[in-house]
């Protein structure tokens, strides 16, 4: 495969159904919504659009608890939606990844109401049933992601089953052939219907330990951490013979051509570099989450993609995300300043960026009312909630900013009447503006997309450097993590022209020897 695939070459922009555009008026993001502003994702220069489930659910987690793979649920509209929003999308030379949600169902799956029917159903080890452990509690100490056990009692049949996350969402037993076979099928059902890839939910959980072994206490567990971090996983997740199944579902998707696999891991990178599997046989992409969980500091970053370059397996592809559906979102996190510098950090290392909705326009922490959560999350575990970075899309001026003429499923930001993509658009200091040049950098100048990397040690506090280069052409990448201005050398023998400042205004300035960065600023330099 070479370096010109779609996919290394191209940006993913990631969609929330329910949080994009309301077509009909229910308060809830849909399809045809999506498909309504394709437009914008042509304008703003992506190349591929990933879509959170839209399976039929009822929505216990929000459409991660599916009830039917092969299915739309009718709050986000018809298959027929989803054929004309994908052959739309074609049009416009943007790709589809669809989410899969392979590692369980929901309770309302016909699978699990047969399952559970008895011990003896044909269905009952496509799931993960044990007896109680010798106290009649729980089989072993397993907690679920949400808080709280992960098994629950089914009375009927004197047994607990297995649900890593809420107890509407039991696990699949994927050490069975005949669900690994089903869900093949699934995938199958939306390559033929146009999909260009799937991004593939918790993809390291799928096998569990045969023998349902305790999983270790962790001494450094905090009273302020999620429950789940209690214990490590060690038993529960990311099991060696996991890559035998990424394998499986990488095979189903060679036999349709140039079609990409993005696996969602949240481990450490030693870790998460076995994901790319043997000889390059597992996820085409596994998901780079270390930008969302390392400091924020010039140094952190820098060792962080020092570290990451270093591990990747020979012809492995680097990815990099700054925010999704689960994680508070970047300018929460750092603030707007810092958020451009993230946006440029992004869209100027090697490998493929995924952007979340809404970064473009520096959402930030929307706050939600205590009657208005939704989170199931929150709900069971309060302060760890997802619903600030799931608000809807801010499209105009107004009082529900062009997303819907019902009352949102969850608030918009208070700013919304000037943070939004009518405002932004043609403002030529906005954040929205400067995503929209980045994305356009990436696409005339090969360096950006499929260069080398290289860091430049400049000994300057704050000051994160690197070159990215193909071929004869060089461009310079200079980033300021700090408040306090910078003078930046370059080389004295070379002239060197400003393609780009975080901050707008110096695109074309020239020079030689020296530049000054400001604080809060980052540049792009092109050797001329």
């Amino acid at each position: 495969m070479t370096e010109t695939v779609w996919w290394k070459r191209g940006t993913v922009y990631q969609v929330y159904p329910r949080s994009f555009q309301d077509s009909n008026g229910d308060g809830v993001g849909d399809l045809a919504g999506i498909t309504r502003r394709l437009d914008y994702l042509a304008w703003l220069g992506v190349d591929a659009v990933w879509i959170s489930p839209v399976y039929p659910s009822p929505m216990a987690d929000y459409g991660y608890d599916v009830a039917d793979y092969c299915g739309i649920d009718p709050l986000f509209g018809s298959l027929s939606d989803f054929d004309e929003l994908v052959a739309q999308a074609h049009r416009r030379k943007l790709k589809v990844i669809l989410d899969f949600v392979p590692n369980h169902t929901s309770i309302a799956h016909p699978w699990f109401t047969e399952a559970r029917a008895s011990r003896e159903n044909p269905r009952r080890d496509w799931y993960i049933w044990r007896d109680p452990g010798p106290d009649g509690g729980p089989p072993n100490n397993w907690l679920s992601n949400f808080g709280g056990p992960a098994w629950t009692l089914d009375p009927a049949t004197g047994q607990y089953y297995y649900h890593a996350f809420l107890r509407e969402q039991p696990d699949l037993n994927w050490r069975n052939p005949a669900v690994r076979a089903a869900m093949y099928d699934a995938l199958r059902f939306w390559l033929e219907r146009g999909v260009d890839g799937f991004r593939v939910d918790v993809i390291w959980h799928l096998i569990k330990d045969d023998s349902f072994r305790d999983n270790p206490a962790n001494p450094h567990f905090a009273e302020h951490l999620p429950e789940i971090n209690r214990f490590h996983q060690v038993y529960s997740a990311d099991r060696p013979e996991v890559l035998d199944v990424i394998a499986e579902m990488r095979a189903v998707l060679r036999a349709y051509g140039e079609r990409v696999l993005i696996g969602e891991i949240y481990l450490p990178l030693e870790r998460l570099m076995a994901y790319y599997g043997p000889d390059l046989s597992g996820a085409d992409m596994p998901f780079n989450f270390q930008l969302i969980q390392t400091p924020w500091r010039a140094d952190a970053v820098q060792e962080l993609v020092e570290n990451y370059e270093a591990g990747l397996p020979e012809g492995g592809w680097p990815n990099w995300v700054l925010g999704n559906h689960d994680q508070p979102r970047i300018s929460a996190r750092i603030g707007e300043e810092q958020a451009r510098i993230a946006a440029m950090l992004l869209l100027t290392l090697r490998g493929t960026p995924t952007l979340y909705y809404g970064d473009e326009l520096g959402l930030g922490h929307v706050p939600i009312p205590p009657e208005r959560v939704r989170d199931p999350w929150e709900l069971n575990e309060p302060g760890h909630g997802r619903d600030p970075e799931r608000t809807p899309m801010q499209w105009e001026p107004g009082p529900r900013a062009g997303f819907s003429t019902a009352e949102p499923w969850l608030p918009l930001s208070p700013d919304h009447e000037t943070r939004n993509v009518e405002c932004l658009q043609d403002m030529p200091g906005s954040i929205l503006t400067l995503y929209r040049r980045l994305l356009a950098l990436r696409r005339e100048h090969p360096a950006l997309a499929v260069g080398s990397y290289r860091t430049l040690a400049l000994g300057l506090p704050d000051i994160l450097a690197y070159e990215r280069s193909v071929g004869d052409a060089r461009l310079r990448v200079i980033l300021n993590f700090g408040t306090a201005a910078h003078e930046i050398p370059l080389p004295e023998s070379e002239t060197w022209t400003v393609l780009l400042s975080s901050r707008g205004g110096r695109a074309g300035e020239r020079g030689a020897g020296r530049t000054v960065l400001g604080g809060a600023e980052g540049l792009i330099l092109m050797q001329s």
